[in-house]
């Protein structure tokens, strides 16, 4: 006869366990002897081990001791069915590791892979930081609000990227955060920015440069609070714009009557940007 000590030792487990599988009625209690002590004999050993197998293959405890009283075949049924159980937090688990290898960039925790491969480009091409910050939380309540629009969206900012033009209006905007109001230069930024745009709208039509899909205007207010607290000079430029035609920064649209046409840029200026074509995610 063994004690409970013992009876732990042979099993592999802790006597911490044997007392725990008494309470969950996995293991009966055995008689004490005249001193009031546990006393095992060679089945408990058995059957403590056959509890240990199933628990440390993945089987729940409620589920053991159905386990040990199956025949053969429900006990396989059993089984199998346990497998695809584990093998369901497996693919789960798995998709939390994804998510946490992608939180390492700081930008991947709300924003899918492809937006925050967006960002990294803009990073690449020499954007200011502040620029890709205000881009990342403009895109934020967008993949939150429509999320099945992303694809559109990140298809038409390739796109843009991929026009040298539109890259220098990046870095153009790069270049005016530290402009004040009345800083001539951001005439001139203006000046190319609505030439620009109207006629991008000429030859794409004028939905491309604005939301052909439609945002609420509480979250187009949202989105620009965003810009306009991070690059202080876009509210400035968004002024000069309605000036020339084009009003909004995340849902940019052309005004109504048609403003006077805008000075040409001098030469020599910096390249500039576009509103809704810099900052927000939004493709214009």
């Amino acid at each position: 006869m063994l004690t409970i000590g013992e009876l732990a030792a042979y099993a592999g487990v802790t006597v911490r366990a044997v007392r725990h599988y008494h309470a969950k009625g996995l293991l009966p209690e055995p008689e004490r002897d005249h001193s009031g002590y546990r006393r095992y004999d060679a089945g408990a050993v058995v059957e403590l081990i056959r509890i240990r197998t199933l628990a440390e293959a993945g089987v729940p405890l409620a589920r053991v001791r159905e386990l040990l009283q199956a025949g053969e075949e429900e006990f396989a049924s059993a089984v199998a069915d346990i497998d695809g159980r584990l093998e369901t937090e497996i693919r789960e688990r798995q998709r939390h590791r994804a998510r946490i290898a992608r939180l390492t960039s700081g930008d991947g925790l709300a924003l899918p892979p492809e937006v925050v491969e967006f960002l990294n480009r803009l990073r690449a091409l020499g954007v200011d930081e502040r620029i890709v910050e205000a881009e990342r939380d403009g895109w934020i309540p967008l993949v939150a609000r429509s999320p099945e629009r992303v694809s559109e969206w990140i298809a038409r900012k390739r796109e843009q990227i991929a026009d040298p033009e539109f890259v220098d209006f990046y870095l153009a905007l790069s270049a005016a955060l530290g402009w004040s109001d009345g800083n001539p230069r951001l005439v001139e930024l203006a000046d190319r920015v609505a030439a620009y745009v109207t006629k991008l709208a000429e030859e794409r039509g004028e939905e491309y440069v604005g939301d052909p899909g439609g945002i609420e205007p509480a979250l187009a207010e949202l989105m620009d609070a965003f810009v306009f607290d991070t690059v202080p000079s876009a509210r400035r430029l968004i002024e000069l714009l309605t000036q020339r035609g084009w009003s909004g920064w995340t849902t940019l649209q052309p005004t109504n009557p048609p403003p006077t046409t805008p000075h040409p840029p001098r030469p020599g200026t910096l390249p500039s940007s576009s509103g809704d074509l810099i900052c927000p995610p939004e493709p214009p």
